[in-house]
């Protein structure tokens, strides 16, 4: 258990070090900003939905290692993805880092966050990305807030 721990610990440093999609997108449909008061983390989101699918995304910003790595597996997770597909990953990333239950295993990539939930603070951390790429979706202008 210990050796899966250090592997899941290495994954997320080494995205946070070299994250994937980082910058921004141009032209972008959508676009969107977040922001954890907790920690401080800021993240912007450009992406572009054609016919229902996301088709290219990118993120900006600055914060701690497990909200940029987060930031930056979700943008090679829901590449290609439609928005209902999206939106049940998000509900399956939320119960994964919320109760470290990863659920049927649609997940992927992003089971590497499951140990976050032993650490709530670092809960919002995580899903900062995914509620800004939420309200992207949305339309909503409005800045996400994991508060």
């Amino acid at each position: 258990m210990d050796d899966l721990r250090e592997l899941y610990q290495e994954v997320i440093l080494d995205h946070n070090q070299n994250p994937q999609n980082f910058g921004q997108l141009e032209p972008a449909t959508h676009s969107g900003d977040g922001y954890n008061p907790l920690c401080g983390d800021r993240l912007s989101l450009t992406l572009h939905l054609d016919n229902d699918t996301v088709t290219d995304l990118r993120f900006s910003g600055s914060g701690c290692a497990i909200s940029k790595a987060s930031a930056s597996i979700m943008t090679t997770v829901v590449k290609g993805k439609s928005v209902a597909q999206v939106e049940s990953l998000f509900d399956a990333f939320h119960t994964l880092v919320t109760t470290g239950n990863p659920g049927d295993g649609e997940l992927g990539k992003l089971a590497v966050m499951a140990g976050v939930h032993k650490y709530p603070a670092r809960v919002k951390c995580a899903t900062l990305a995914w509620h800004t790429l939420k309200n992207c979706i949305s339309g909503s202008e409005k800045m996400a807030k994991t508060e």
